[in-house]
């Protein structure tokens, strides 16, 4: 697939020299070609070709797809378009060429200009640094961590490495939470307790380090009671590993540092209860069905659903799924993606996307083959989630979970069984309408910034916005 298309990937093949801290001469004789034309290659005068890429996997074991990925007008020049589409650069004219030419040659520039974007958007929701503080703080802490986990291809190996030999050793085919209560009391002497929530208050799990005994709310779900004692266990049991990885990570902040290590604990929570290689055998026996999923390892379906998007072992990789979860308003509050899927960054998801729909049919998936604007197109699975607290008590509404992965996967998974993927019905979507290019869809609620608006009084278009195209 790879060798399909032409990469220029000068950019990432110079930040992975300089990483080795390699000479160009001395990565070429490697690689088994020229100076010169590595050269060429990393000022992007000649594509990398597919033997190139095999032998940066032998002999820098790089993960081939990923390296290419990155290299290419993914992510990096739709956040920038994003960033460059918000009216304060409108007199600028920026052009997609532009665009793509920062991501693809001077991807750590385009970084800086993200950030300082990202820290723009939050700076009203935090007040001003003091003298000497990291800038980067004032980036909020949730964003940090979400870029963070989302550059590290929300795969921790480590933890997974832990977390695998210590869920293999407590497997129980009836339920691995009496087992991990059992951990904790006779590994660590903590005493787990459920109790009424009027001893907890607005705190749905607790633990007292004094006492040594962990409380969970009665009113949790019992998936969620078995993740909490996981995720207590991951604490006690995986702190060092867990600080290693916040430490490499160099936080900004203290509200980021606290926020990342919850991050990953709850990360090593889902591996306990899911290890990867018994986890990855049996999403491939039951083609990805996330019910028989939540039945073999007693989990529920956002606990699964983002387990899906952490199988990139080296060697040992599921399909690549993406996830987002919102609210009835669209509020997002959770994006993984283990696949190309173009996240808006800054703003919503696409009316189109059946995700909005899930929540008029409550319980139930709905499949659904989009198509991006540059072609892309992506087999999505959406349904509706109960929050972790019971209705009966906290009745604030449903949240919806989208999954999702490109087509070409689409065959492996259960939930597409019957559907012609060679001519399946597709339903065109894009990013934030501020983005997207597409000329007549009816839910455009703006036109596309940088784009002349061409309203004419004496014709109605579909869309409220008609625009010259580019």
């Amino acid at each position: 697939m790879v060798a399909q298309r032409k990469l220029f990937l000068g950019a990432r093949l110079k930040r992975l020299r300089r990483e080795r801290e390699l000479q160009q001469s001395a990565m070429a004789a490697q690689l088994g070609i020229s100076a010169s034309y590595l050269n060429h290659l990393e000022r992007n005068q000649r594509p990398v070709t597919a033997g190139v890429l095999l032998r940066l996997a032998e002999v820098f074991d790089v993960n081939v797809k990923t390296f290419a990925a990155e290299g290419n007008d993914g992510a990096g020049a739709e956040q920038l378009a994003e960033i460059f589409s918000d009216p304060m650069f409108a007199d600028l004219g920026v052009s997609r060429f532009e665009l793509v030419e920062l991501a693809n040659n001077a991807p750590t520039v385009a970084d800086g200009v993200a950030r300082l974007y990202t820290a723009l958007r939050d700076l009203q929701r935090r007040s001003h640094g003091e003298d000497g503080e990291d800038p980067r703080a004032l980036i909020t802490p949730e964003t940090w961590v979400r870029d963070y986990i989302q550059e590290s291809s929300n795969h921790f190996p480590e933890l997974e490495e832990c977390a695998e030999t210590l869920g293999v050793a407590m497997a129980d085919a009836l339920s691995i939470a009496e087992p991990l209560r059992r951990r904790l009391k006779d590994a660590w002497g903590i005493s787990a307790r459920v109790v009424n929530p009027s001893q907890l208050g607005e705190t749905t799990q607790y633990y007292d380090p004094e006492r040594r005994v962990f409380l969970l709310s009665s009113l949790l779900r019992s998936e969620n009671r078995t993740f909490g004692l996981a995720y207590q266990l991951a604490m006690v049991e995986f702190r060092e590993v867990i600080q290693r990885v916040v430490a490499a990570a160099a936080p900004p902040d203290q509200g980021s540092r606290h926020l990342l290590h919850v991050s990953l604990a709850n990360y090593a929570a889902g591996a306990i209860i899911m290890p990867y290689g018994r986890f990855l055998a049996s999403a491939d026996e039951y083609d990805y069905s996330i019910d028989r999923l939540c039945g073999e390892y007693g989990a529920n379906v956002e606990q699964v659903a983002h387990r899906l998007t952490t199988l990139s072992r080296d060697g040992a990789r599921g399909v690549p799924f993406f996830m987002i979860r919102v609210d009835a308003a669209g509020n997002i509050s959770k994006r993984y993606a283990g696949s190309s899927f173009p996240f808006s960054r800054f703003g919503g998801t696409c009316p189109r996307w059946n995700l909005h729909a899930a929540f008029q049919n409550a319980g139930k998936a709905i499949s659904q083959v989009i198509e991006t604007p540059d072609g892309q197109r992506f087999f999505t699975i959406s349904r509706t989630i109960e929050r972790p607290i019971r209705p009966d008590v906290q009745s604030d509404g449903l949240l919806a979970v989208g999954l999702g992965c490109e087509l070409r996967y689409a065959g492996k998974l259960h939930c597409a069984a019957g559907i012609d993927l060679a001519n399946p019905p597709i339903t065109a979507v894009g990013p934030a309408c501020a983005l997207c290019p597409r000329m007549n869809c009816p839910q455009r609620a703006t036109a596309p910034a940088g784009r002349t608006l061409a309203v004419d009084e004496n014709r109605k278009t579909i869309s409220p916005y008609p625009f010259v195209p580019a």
